[in-house]
């Protein structure tokens, strides 16, 4: 059967699955190929397909040091599907894409189209192409095409939705390959970026969380210094528009004009992820970053001050090369003077590419997994100690769907309090949704939770709510045979929270 006659199988319609690794980043790009492909008349496979759509496409990362390896895993499982079945293709597109290139086809001849990070919005004329051709497309841009937020796009959320600011980085960490990959930074005008949040707060959307490499370098590439915090002013006079969130910032241009904007700026909510990377002078300098540990906690301190109830996060790497135990001490005094809500902590590994791969000094591993493990037993300390202190509070959370795995069981539900805090809460009589806001009481703290176990003082329907009925009832309308995969629903995750994101910033 030719690939032709497999589309029109199934009633000319062809099924697709997106598969993403790596940041916040990627995944935005993920919702963009989505739409991309909805938008030349594909469907969405069921959730749960494993490889048995039509087109599979995976939106890869490329800062770890086995991210090949996990790729190629994947598509040696994908080879013997696509081998029994004419007309599936299979694409690889993102970060790795952009660096490995023609490898990828000589590795896995069985790929139809490889396509980088500056050309996603190419994806269905390749597809298209590779099809008509019957040979692999191989297109890689060395600059951005379009920027992605003028794209088709599907979100995961009905309610939450990310904002791309800025493309690219400016910094040169030695640790970090995405410079190289997704090019110097880009901005884009603030008023196009305000006409999206204002377009998608009409759709329902009431929280939105600002993205960028290095989100609060934004105004460089337009020679405005203090576009980042007049942007948080200005989504703070959108009407509806209930929280504001942006990730991730890096503290060499975490100005004070920044924090007196998320302090006077009703909607921008009491939370940021501020990564750390590492307490010693003399690894951040070897890491190249453009900041000391004085300078750190001097920012926390400011934060502090102006916002008291703020839950800081961040991102530390343990084991980068050089560091000996007196830096890893100097790690662990940073994480006690910050007391993080929560830190985001990965092994160094060699980024191919990178300076710090070819540094001497590389740690053993068994080093670097005892340093892991004391930092981790001291955040989980740090953290715990900080969740109790909500307990009492009484806090708005805006419910999510997805975030309580043991809901169903425990007969709660799950939501976001301001400052993105994970809180379980007994399920209230009336009923609500996802989007809504509920008002409770925190009787629990657990390390990476919270409980409110008495009955929600409060309920508020929200517009957020009815898109999020209005787009669960559609997908469960569509006819029979055309099995989409309810969307993820909930409020995006800061930016550490995919776990194989490259933590960079």
């Amino acid at each position: 059967m030719s690939s032709i006659d497999r589309s029109q199988s199934v009633g000319g319609t062809r099924t697709y699955e997106v598969r993403t690794y790596g940041c916040q980043m990627n995944v935005h790009d993920s919702e963009r190929l989505s739409g991309l492909l909805e938008d030349a008349g594909y469907v969405r496979a069921a959730e749960g397909a494993d490889g048995d759509a039509d087109v599979v496409v995976f939106n890869t990362c490329a800062v770890r040091e086995n991210a090949d390896n996990k790729l190629y895993g994947n598509l040696g499982h994908l080879a013997p599907k696509k081998a029994s079945r004419p007309g599936m293709q299979i694409a690889v597109g993102g970060c790795l894409a952009q660096k490995d290139r023609d490898t990828i086809v000589k590795r896995a001849p069985w790929v139809d189209v490889v396509f980088g990070t500056h050309n996603i919005g190419k994806l269905p004329v390749l597809l298209e192409r590779a099809r008509v051709q019957e040979e692999a497309q191989v297109e890689i841009a060395e600059s951005l095409e379009a920027f992605p937020s003028t794209l088709p796009t599907r979100r995961e959320s009905a309610y939450a939705a990310w904002v791309s600011i800025s493309v690219g980085c400016n910094n040169t960490c030695t640790f970090c390959i995405v410079p190289a990959l997704r090019g110097k930074e880009k901005d884009r005008r603030p008023g196009d970026i305000l006409a999206e949040i204002e377009a998608l707060v009409a759709e329902g959307v009431s929280e939105i969380t600002l993205l960028g490499q290095n989100v609060n370098a934004y105004g460089s590439d337009i020679g405005d210094r203090e576009a980042f915090s007049k942007l948080l002013r200005a989504c703070g006079s959108i009407e509806g528009l209930e929280r504001v969130r942006f990730t991730s910032p890096h503290p060499r241009d975490f100005t004070d004009d920044v924090i007196a904007a998320m302090a006077e700026t009703p909607n921008a909510m009491p939370q940021l992820h501020m990564p750390l990377q590492s307490g010693s002078d003399p690894v951040l300098k070897a890491m190249r970053r453009s900041y000391r540990q004085d300078r750190y906690l001097g920012i926390i301190e400011k934060v502090r001050a102006a916002i008291p109830h703020a839950a800081i996060t961040t991102d530390i790497i343990v084991g980068f090369p050089g560091e000996t135990e007196e830096d890893f001490e100097q790690t662990l005094h940073v994480v006690r003077e910050a007391r993080f809500a929560q830190a985001y902590t990965f092994q160094y590994s060699k980024r191919p590419g990178t300076p710090a791969a070819e540094m001497d000094g590389q740690i053993p591993k068994a080093v670097v997994q005892e340093r892991y493990e004391r930092l981790v037993a001291l955040q989980e300390e740090i953290s715990w100690e900080e969740n109790k202190k909500q307990v009492g509070r009484t806090l708005e959370l805006m419910v999510a769907e997805g975030e309580g795995r043991k809901d169903g069981t425990t007969h709660r539900l799950s939501g976001r309090a301001p400052d993105n805090r994970l809180v379980h809460f007994t399920k209230p009589d009336q009923d609500v949704r996802p989007g809504d806001v509920v008002t409770v009481e925190i009787t629990y703290a657990a390390p990476h939770h919270l409980l409110a176990e008495g009955p929600a003082l409060a309920v508020r329907r929200t517009s957020a709510g009815d898109a999020w009925e209005k787009r669960n009832a559609a997908e469960q309308a569509k006819p029979a045979g055309v099995m989409l995969g309810l969307p993820k629903i909930g409020v995006p995750e800061p930016q550490p929270a995919v776990a194989s994101g490259c933590g960079c910033d």
